[in-house]
C-alpha cells in the first residue's frame, strides 16, 4: 500500500514554526538536528532511526543533518546534510545529497553539513533567542560553544544570542493532532500489526519458544512493508507476562499458560502498539477466563469514554473502577468497592497507566503544559487503551489459582468527531473469538 506524507505538508509544518518564531518578542531562529548513527560494537552501528521531531519537519531519513528555520533570513528554511560521496556511499549507502535536497524536501536552500558552523556564526549574530532541542546535550553544548566564540571574538557590533529556549513543547503540541496523511500511515501500521498478531495466535503452541513467536511477528511485519518493529517485541508466557517490559523472549511455551504479546510495526516512521493475552493451548482455564474478563470489561468501559472533550484521566478512572469491581468480586481484593477505589488498592495489580499517545514515537509526545492525562481529546489524536492485571507468582495474600497470571489488552484508537475509531479491533479479543481463532489453524 503506497502511503506517504506529501512534501507540501512538511512545508506547512515548517511555515507554522516560522510564523511562531516571527511572532516572538525578539528575533529568533530554530536549529533542529537529526539523529546520529549509534555504535553497536567496534565498527558496526545500530540500525538508524531518525529523530522524530526532525523527521516531522523534514521527512528526511539520513543522519548528520540539521534544519535551520530563520524567519528574518532571505532563505528561511535551510537544510544542512551530507553531500554526495561515491566512496562513502559504496560502504554506507546512498545519500540524497545537497543538490537534490531542495526539490526532494521542499526546503529553500541546502548546504553541506561541514558548512553549518560557518553559517551559524552569521545566523546567531544578532539573534535574541535560539530555539533548539535542549535534550540533545551534545548538540546544545555545541551551539553554546559557538555563541561563546562569538562573544569572545572581539569583533565590534557582534551580538551573541541572549536566550536559549527548548523548542520541543511547540513541536510536541503540533504532533499531538494527526493530519489525514498521518492517520493513513497509522492505519497501515495498525493493519500490518493486526495481521502479525493474527498470525502469532495461529502459531503459538506448547513446546514452541517465545523468540519463535517474535520471529513470526517480525516476518509478517516485513512481508507487508514494515521493515522493523516500533519497539522491543514482548512475548511473555507464564509469569513472564507480569514483567511489563519483558523482551528476553527466551522461554519455552508451556501447556496451560497464557502468553502476553505486546508488538507493533513501524510503518514509514509511525508506530502501532497492540497487546493480546491468550492461552498457549488455545483454551482458557476457568481462573484465566475470569481474570481475563475483568480486564476485557475494563477496556470496553474505558473505550466508551473516548470522545472529543473527554480526557485520558476520565477513561483511566472508569477502568480503575471496573478493575476494582472485578477484583473484589473474585475475592482478590477484600472490602467494599468504594473503599478499595478510595485507597487505590487496585494499583497493586494494575501498575501502569491506561494508555499513552501514539504516533512517530510509540510513547508519543503530547501537550507538556497541561499534562497528557488531562488534555481534552480532539479529533485526530491517537492513543492506546491498555488496562491490565498482573499477579506475580509470589504475590502475598492471593489465592494460588490467580498467581503467575499477567493480562493486558491494548488497542490503538483515533479520536473522531463523534467518538473514536479502533484501528486494531480486528485482532481477536473476546474469549470466544480467541479460542475459535486458535482452534481453526
Amino acid at each position: 500500500m503506497a502511503v506517504a506524507v506529501p512534501v507540501e505538508e512538511y512545508q506547512r509544518r515548517r511555515e507554522q514554526v516560522l510564523k511562531r518564531l516571527a511572532a516572538a518578542d525578539e528575533s529568533a531562529i530554530a536549529v533542529i538536528p537529526s539523529a546520529q548513527l549509534v555504535t553497536r560494537s567496534n565498527d558496526t552501528e545500530f540500525p538508524f532511526r531518525q529523530n522524530s521531531d526532525f523527521f516531522y519537519l523534514t521527512g528526511f531519513n539520513e543522519p548528520d543533518a540539521v534544519l535551520v528555520l530563520a524567519p528574518d533570513a532571505e532563505l528561511p528554511v535551510q537544510l544542512y546534510c551530507q553531500p554526495k560521496d561515491p566512496q562513502q556511499e559504496v560502504w554506507h549507502g546512498r545519500r540524497l545529497g545537497v543538490a537534490r535536497a531542495v526539490d526532494a524536501l521542499g526546503v529553500d536552500v541546502a548546504h553541506a553539513i561541514d558548512e553549518l558552523d560557518e553559517h551559524l556564526w552569521q545566523l546567531l549574530d544578532g539573534v535574541h533567542t535560539v530555539y533548539c532541542d535542549q535534550s540533545n546535550q551534545d548538540f546544545f553544548q555545541h551551539l553554546l560553544g559557538l555563541a561563546a566564540e562569538l562573544r569572545s571574538s572581539g569583533k565590534r557590533g557582534v551580538q551573541p544570542p541572549q536566550r536559549w529556549q527548548d523548542i520541543s513543547p511547540w513541536l510536541h503540541t503540533m504532533r499531538l493532532v494527526k493530519s489525514n496523511a498521518e492517520l493513513e500511515l497509522m492505519r497501515e501500521a495498525a493493519r500490518i500489526s493486526v495481521l502479525a498478531h493474527q498470525r502469532a495466535m495461529k502459531f503459538v503452541a506448547p513446546g514452541r519458544y517465545e523468540y519463535q513467536v517474535a520471529a513470526e511477528l517480525h516476518h509478517e511485519f516485513a512481508m507487508h512493508g514494515a521493515a522493523a518493529p516500533a519497539y522491543g517485541t514482548i512475548c511473555g508466557s507464564g509469569d513472564n507476562a507480569c514483567i511489563l517490559h519483558y523482551t528476553e523472549n527466551s522461554d519455552a511455551l508451556n501447556d496451560g499458560d497464557l502468553i502476553l504479546i505486546d508488538a507493533g510495526a513501524e510503518y514509514q516512521g509511525y508506530a502501532a502498539d497492540i497487546t493480546r493475552t491468550f492461552p498457549v493451548n488455545g483454551t482458557f482455564s476457568e481462573p484465566q477466563k475470569q481474570l481475563y474478563e475483568v480486564v476485557l470489561q475494563a477496556q470496553f468501559a474505558s473505550l466508551d469514554v473516548i470522545r472529543p472533550g473527554a480526557t485520558l484521566q476520565q477513561a483511566q478512572d472508569v477502568a480503575a473502577h471496573a478493575l476494582t469491581e472485578g477484583l473484589v468480586e473474585l475475592g482478590i481484593l477484600h472490602g467494599s468497592v468504594k473503599d478499595n477505589i478510595e485507597q487505590a488498592t487496585y494499583r497493586r495489580f494494575f501498575i501502569h497507566g491506561l494508555g499513552h499517545w501514539l504516533g512517530l514515537d510509540v510513547h508519543d509526545v503530547g501537550d507538556a503544559r497541561r499534562g497528557d492525562k488531562t488534555t481534552p481529546f480532539k479529533p485526530g489524536m491517537v492513543l492506546t487503551v491498555e488496562p491490565g492485571l498482573y499477579i506475580p507468582a509470589d504475590a502475598d495474600a492471593v489465592d494460588s489459582q490467580w498467581r503467575g497470571i499477567g493480562i493486558r489488552i491494548e488497542d490503538d484508537v483515533v479520536v473522531t468527531a463523534d467518538g473514536h475509531e479502533n484501528l486494531t479491533a480486528a485482532v481477536p479479543k473476546t474469549v470466544a473469538e480467541i479460542e475459535t481463532w486458535m482452534q481453526n489453524k
